[in-house]
């Protein structure tokens, strides 16, 4: 975690050869186009998208596995500092702030021109922001940064930890796979059903520590107010989301910098009301994703923390 907050991925690497990432997209969006054909029935397509991930799954996860293996055997000392080294690129901790932090810098750099802004929200969110107000833009940034910190950070953290490099590998996979092609749309409802399922299953305890960690930080920083009302909230509101997981980082940061998230929001063209999380302001400007960041840096260190003490009581087939 700290490596890959620190360096991230070199440019020099992603101009050579991409991001491990990227070509997991290009195997998932072949199958997608093979297997996710309008004629073929839904029962056809949901079978479609069950293989394919299963597929990818065995292919990423055993490869993953056998590199792990080599290490261990052939480095058995150095083993773990390698396989971190290899997990760091699956981790998003830095690309996260970078993205959060971009929308607040266009915001500050372009006073009265929200056009920068909603560019730079528009790719890390969904939904559509062509009419976004500043308090809107700063919103979804928000809303961004929670539910991702749980999504890229903390979730791949986990998996990595209990099981070592295929752990993070797969739920990477899954992941990247949900946000691809786990849609509801009539395109997807099918094709996409497993990896969106599988990702609800591998997130949900991960989402749940990463609210609770986002109540915790700002205690452990001498704030407990701001830790009660971020448990608070959390508690109360986390169920109201209609993702079985996003709502408890979302509610606990609403909770935490008081403000409210949630709310209504435009996808495809479509108004679609969704309940308010937190009690506070509704009005948000960029000193909020500024709010929010310092929030996330102390989670970091909250968790990396956490994986100290974790490194040092699990098994050896995890690396924490």
């Amino acid at each position: 975690m700290s490596l890959e907050l620190l360096i991230g991925w070199p440019r020099f690497l992603q101009a050579i050869i991409g991001h491990p990432v990227q070509w997991m997209g290009a195997m998932i969006a072949r199958f997608d186009r093979m297997l996710n054909r309008p004629a073929r029935s839904p029962g056809a397509r949901f079978i479609g998208g069950l293989l394919s991930l299963g597929g990818l799954i065995l292919l990423w996860g055993g490869l993953s596995w056998v590199i792990a293996t080599v290490l261990r055997n052939a480095w058995p000392e150095h083993a773990h500092w390698l396989e971190a080294a290899l997990a760091a690129p699956w981790l998003a901790a830095k690309s996260l702030r970078q993205h959060v932090s971009a929308v607040r810098d266009a915001l500050a750099a372009h006073p009265g021109d929200l056009r920068p802004a909603r560019a730079e929200v528009a790719k890390i969110v969904g939904r559509d922001v062509s009419t976004y107000d500043e308090s809107g833009i700063v919103r979804a940034a928000v809303e961004s940064l929670a539910e991702n910190t749980s999504d890229g950070v903390i979730a791949p953290a986990f998996w990595l930890a209990l099981f070592g490099l295929p752990g993070i590998v797969i739920h990477k996979l899954v992941n990247t796979a949900d946000s691809m092609i786990g849609h509801r749309s009539d395109e997807y409802l099918h094709f996409g059903k497993a990896p969106a399922r599988l990702d609800d299953v591998m997130n949900w305890l991960p989402a749940r520590l990463t609210g609770w960690l986002y109540a915790l930080a700002p205690a452990f920083f001498f704030n407990p107010r701001a830790g009660m009302r971020a448990m608070h909230v959390m508690r109360r509101d986390a169920r109201l989301h209609v993702s079985p997981n996003a709502g408890w980082p979302e509610a606990a940061m609403a909770g935490a910098l008081d403000i409210r998230l949630g709310g209504p929001r435009a996808y495809a063209g479509r108004l679609v009301e969704l309940p308010w999380l937190g009690d506070g302001r509704e009005g948000l400007t960029r000193d909020d994703i500024t709010a929010a960041l310092a929030l996330y840096h102390r989670l970091l260190f909250v968790a990396w923390v956490l994986l100290i003490f974790l490194w040092a009581f699990l098994p050896a087939n995890g690396i924490a």
